[in-house]
């Protein structure tokens, strides 16, 4: 079978797509399918419908069906991380100065932003109406859940149109499925925040990778604000962590948990991606490795193949 690849900008990240049999109008369908999310998910954009539920909330607004199911999971990502996870932080990301794409971030955060509150319990769907209503002065920031679940949608998509296999790579939430090239397991290197070798090279049948780390998106005097807001305090979380990569079966999944543990810090962290049957590896403001229990099933996967 063909493999097909293909590159390209999408969510204020690169987007890298394998396709691996199917046919050749795979990767540009592809392109497309990330686009229209983009186009209803960017809280940069005045016209999507995540702006409209900021815009308006405290009122139902009606959405599609690709919208409900990222509040819905950001909604279930929120209660099984016990809030460490929470897509209602938009206020307190703004104070932060992310308050427009990564590539315009200047180095002090603009002054005059009114806090919008915390609130993911009062958040409301109504499945029958396909409407969400945030409590008033909440705002929704679909943030990294909004890429592993992209590329959850997409890898679907592929398949479903004739594709053996599929890895979509969004901004480093990773979703393979399928066949990879070559047979095995798909490979995938675990970046290292603060050195150039990989911290760990996986291998998976099937399933997702999504990396947290305030070394990504920092910026500021010295790099001192980042995107990962600890829900608790309402700032840029400081954990003694520089990074957390979760294996799980779906990106939206990994991306919610590797934010979690990413918050939680060490050993908390550990402990959660145990409670909830995650995998995972934390790596420290040192560059020291702590990888949970089960992580070692993945590494030898890959090294397997390498045999």
């Amino acid at each position: 079978m063909g493999t097909a690849a293909t590159r390209f900008r999408a969510m204020g990240t690169d987007v890298h797509v394998l396709v691996v049999g199917g046919p050749p109008a795979l990767p540009d369908i592809a392109r497309e399918l990330v686009e229209a999310l983009e186009a209803r998910w960017s809280r940069f954009r005045p016209a999507s419908e995540v702006a409209r539920l900021n815009e308006h909330a405290g009122r139902p607004v009606r959405v599609s069906p690709e919208t409900l199911t990222l509040v819905r999971r950001a909604i279930d990502g929120a209660s099984v991380t016990a809030g460490r996870y929470d897509p209602t932080v938009l206020g307190a990301v703004l104070r932060a100065g992310y308050d427009r794409s990564f590539e315009l971030l200047a180095a002090d955060p603009p002054p005059g932003r009114s806090p919008l509150g915390l609130g993911w319990r009062r958040i409301a769907v109504d499945a029958a109406r396909s409407t969400v209503t945030l409590p008033a002065g909440v705002g929704f920031d679909p943030g990294g859940i909004g890429k592993g679940l992209a590329a959850d949608l997409l890898v679907h998509e592929l398949l479903a149109r004739g594709a053996a296999g599929a890895c979509v790579n969004l901004g480093g939430d990773l979703r393979a499925d399928g066949d990879a090239p070559g047979g095995g397991p798909w490979v995938v290197d675990v970046g290292h925040p603060l050195r150039r070798e990989p911290a760990a090279t996986i291998g998976l049948r099937r399933g997702a990778v999504a990396t947290s780390s305030r070394v990504r998106r920092a910026w500021g005097p010295g790099g001192d604000r980042h995107h990962l807001i600890d829900p608790a305090t309402g700032r840029p979380a400081r954990t003694g962590l520089a990074a957390a990569t979760v294996v799980a079966s779906e990106g939206w999944q990994a991306e919610v948990m590797a934010k979690a543990a990413f918050v939680a810090g060490m050993p908390e962290g550990l402990r959660l991606l145990d409670a909830t049957g995650t995998d995972g590896l934390l790596v420290d403001d040192q560059g020291s490795l702590y990888p949970s229990a089960g992580f070692d099933r993945f590494t030898r996967r890959a090294r397997e193949r390498a045999g």
